[in-house]
């Protein structure tokens, strides 16, 4: 090999740890893998040795021994003894990011929703004129839509009557137009330090103020919560009680009557977002069902049977506030979408939603087992619900992870997109259904793993 073609592919190597993020091995395994995938470099294509290409590059042998390895763990480089290495044949096929940062339900095993899906909507077009599905649809759902939520709400709230239900176009529509309905602008709203980010957004782009009040393993401190509303005048509180949204912290009992009677002194309103009851095993009563004139209660479909479900539905503290309430959700979001309204309805009346339900909390148990055995203390009893709260050992913090995570294609959320403090804990959360099947989560769960057990990169480091 003459001298210039080995400037050459000196030159091609160059780059590979100029781009991206994360410890160097990564960011040439990386490099490697997208050269495979754009044509940069071909099936069969012998690579460098790995002396030569660590002297090229400027690092140690080990450091390229490691992305060696783990692109040839990829399947995107294979070894052939003392031949060399070599692009794999035939080529690649890569696969996306494994997403562990969405929070949404898992698919059931045993149903197929595709084949769901049609049957549902061949049976709502059975029984309704589909011009009105394409058509305007304003207020709060049909009569059969509103008793449909009042059954999927009774395991919750008892019995209701169809009219004390508003049925919603998702749960963070709803959040919203409550936050108009209940406070003005600038107005401030409590809830706990550690808090869903959809109601950061909400507040942030309604200018509402929120302001954290001090939790402990409970939730909530109703003591604090009494100092926090005479210091601040707050007249509404927002709390996700049960699987919280992201410590998975489930509020006994005792701590919601606790607070329901500091509310009920201080004339307060919640707001109770609870879209993961029905994924807990023995969860608590909701506080709507035990303080019902000082609870608004949203509970959507999204997060317990499938995303694509845009329904929420809402149970007001007070049903003379819900002309108030839907002429302002009808400011921002005109209607549910009939069509997949229909659907739900349809699912809640013929029995197909509690048939889904049962198939995604299978589904959940079996990957809460799996993220236990694989990130868990030994005899650790898995989680419930649909996602975890991972502290992380020193000297990783949730950012650096976060971006090594995504250098290892995996995407998790880091804790500060949940806190209103600067202070966030050092942790994550990893959602557990966005990976379409369980051997899949679980390497994707083990190679979290390997990356803990490791050192992060470090910022000091020389620039190569």
């Amino acid at each position: 090999m003459d001298a210039s073609h080995d400037t050459l592919r000196a030159t091609f190597w160059k780059p590979a740890l100029t781009a991206g993020k994360g410890p160097r091995y990564l960011r040439l395994a990386s490099f490697i893998e997208q050269a495979v995938a754009d044509g940069r470099l071909r099936p069969g294509d012998r690579l460098p040795a790995q002396r030569e290409l660590a002297s090229w590059l400027g690092i140690d042998f080990t450091t390229v021994t490691r992305a060696y390895n783990r692109a040839r763990e990829r399947n995107a480089i294979e070894g052939r003894g003392p031949l060399g290495t070599f692009v794999s044949t035939p080529r690649v096929t890569f696969e996306q990011v494994l997403d562990l940062g969405m929070n949404i339900p898992p698919a059931p095993a045993d149903l197929f929703l595709g084949e769901l899906l049609q049957q549902g909507i061949d049976e709502v077009l059975k029984h309704t004129d589909a011009s009105m599905l394409m058509a305007y649809q304003l207020g709060d759902g049909g009569i059969a839509d509103r008793q449909a939520g009042a059954l999927w709400l009774a395991p919750m709230l008892g019995e209701l009557d169809a009219s004390q239900v508003c049925v919603c176009p998702g749960a963070q529509a709803t959040l919203a137009a409550l936050l108009l309905t209940e406070t003005s602008r600038d107005e401030t709203v409590l809830c706990e330090p550690i808090v869903y980010p959809g109601l950061r957004s909400a507040a942030r782009t309604l200018e509402r103020k929120l302001v954290a009040v001090p939790t402990d393993h409970d939730g909530m401190l109703p003591d604090a919560l009494s100092a926090a509303v005479r210091e601040h005048g707050a007249r509404v509180v927002y709390l996700n009680p049960t699987l919280q949204n992201p410590t998975t912290r489930t509020m006994p009992e005792t701590r919601r009557r606790q607070l329901l009677d500091v509310a009920e002194t201080l004339n307060l309103t919640i707001i109770e977002d609870d879209p993961y009851w029905r994924l807990a095993h023995r969860a608590p009563p909701p506080l709507a069902r035990l303080a019902p004139h000082r609870v608004h209660y949203i509970a959507t479909l999204s997060k317990c049977l499938t995303p694509g479900l845009r329904t929420a539905y809402l149970r007001l503290a007070d049903i003379r506030r819900r002309d108030l309430f839907l002429s302002t959700l009808n400011a921002f979001a005109l209607m549910a979408p009939p069509l997949m309204t229909g659907l739900a309805t349809q699912w809640i009346h013929n029995g197909m939603a509690d048939r889904i339900l049962a198939g995604v909390r299978s589904a959940a148990a079996q990957r809460q087992a799996i993220a236990a055995d694989v990130l868990g203390e030994p005899g650790a009893a898995p989680e419930q619900g649909i996602h975890l709260w991972q502290s992380l050992p020193a000297p990783w913090t949730a950012r650096e992870l976060t971006m090594a995570a995504r250098a290892e294609g995996l995407a998790v959320t880091p804790a500060d997109a949940f806190c209103l403090s600067p202070e966030a804990p050092n942790a994550i959360r990893i959602s557990l259904g966005g990976v379409r099947d369980p051997e899949r989560l679980g390497s994707a769960l083990r190679r979290l793993k390997t990356l803990l057990g490791e050192a992060p990169p470090s910022i000091h480091a020389a620039v190569v």
